[in-house]
């Protein structure tokens, strides 16, 4: 539901409008320097703030509640929260019996049979991203210390050259999906657990929790499909597994080889749109055109990078200390 790992196990909780978001994180070793700034870099790499991004921009200042004494892990369950304060809840008071087409608002209405906070998304929204990007740090922390991370978007509104594509949407009042590429190097060889925990399906189980994923790929991906085993093998060169080409993007069996984990993630449009949309009006019982209020990302897109890297880092950690504790020397 809203926890997420075998012994680094993470739990999200909050709503974009309510008091605030946070995780807390349980399985954490203890003993780890953990300084507030550690997390800025990460978290300010999530902020708004760039053209094509919502004007909402939160502190996103972290409050440990829990875990941390004298700037390290306790080993005790680490409790990190974030407080919203720049909130306009008035502008999702039109779309109580107006579900947005594309967004959660219909099936969470159905679900939680009417219960579930509705503003800004409530715990639909990305907003929720923030934890799983602060959860992300930790993880980092446990890793081996020469673990790289890398991400770039590869394009934007299917084009690799997108500001231009991107100031036109604005300015459309529509919006624009993309697709992300994420790197991570030197990953221990041995993590994953077939069948069903292998690398890469845990990896595409937390990528998939992030709002507006729509596809993700490993490796050669979908482009597999049309090469022979000839070329879509990874010729072998050294002992410790590494390989001239890397077509499996990382991972075999489901465990990782020693080479970069490699992935790309699809993002879909943002479903909330300044331009006039139609949609049922569950009062009414009508189509009506309606346009949606508030402050959105034109290309959600653009804060995706550090949130992808932060899911690679999460499972990770979790594989890394599984890993750890069936090849410990008795």
């Amino acid at each position: 539901m809203n926890s997420f790992g075998r012994i680094f196990r993470i739990s999200i909780f909050g709503e974009s409008h309510g008091e605030g978001i946070g995780v807390v994180i349980d399985g954490c070793p203890p003993g780890i320097p953990f300084p507030l700034e550690d997390l800025t870099t990460d978290l300010s790499r999530r902020k708004s703030g760039a053209r094509g991004t919502t004007p909402r921009i939160e502190d996103d200042n972290p409050e440990i509640l829990s875990g941390v004494y004298n700037g390290k892990t306790t080993g005790s369950p680490l409790t990190i929260f974030f407080k919203n304060k720049n909130t306009r809840s008035g502008d999702y008071e039109s779309l109580k019996n107006i579900p947005r087409p594309g967004h959660a608002d219909f099936v969470a209405l159905k679900k939680f049979k009417g219960f579930a906070d509705p503003r800004g998304g409530g715990h639909f929204s990305g907003r929720l991203t923030l934890a799983i990007v602060a959860a992300g740090c930790i993880a980092k922390k446990i890793l081996p210390h020469d673990v790289l991370f890398q991400s770039e978007i590869l394009e934007i509104g299917g084009s690799k050259d997108y500001e231009s594509i991107l100031n036109e949407a604005i300015e459309e009042g529509e919006s624009l999906g993309g697709i992300v590429e994420v790197k991570v190097s030197n990953l221990p060889c041995g993590l994953g657990e077939p069948f069903f925990d292998s690398f890469e399906s845990l990896l595409s189980h937390l990528v998939f929790s992030v709002p507006a994923v729509k596809a993700i790929e490993f490796g050669s991906g979908f482009k597999s499909a049309t090469m022979k085993g000839s070329i879509h093998n990874d010729p072998i060169i050294s002992g410790d597994g590494k390989t001239l080409s890397n077509n499996s993007g990382g991972i075999n069996g489901g465990i990782t080889n020693g080479n970069d984990l490699l992935f790309r993630v699809a993002i879909k449009p943002t479903a909330s749109i300044a331009k006039s949309q139609k949609s049922l009006n569950l009062k009414t019982g009508q189509i009506e055109e309606f346009t949606i209020k508030g402050r959105h990302d034109s290309a959600i897109v653009l804060r995706t990078p550090v949130i992808f890297e932060a899911c690679a880092a999460i499972v990770a950690a979790d594989m890394y200390l599984i890993y750890k504790s069936y090849n410990t020397e008795r």
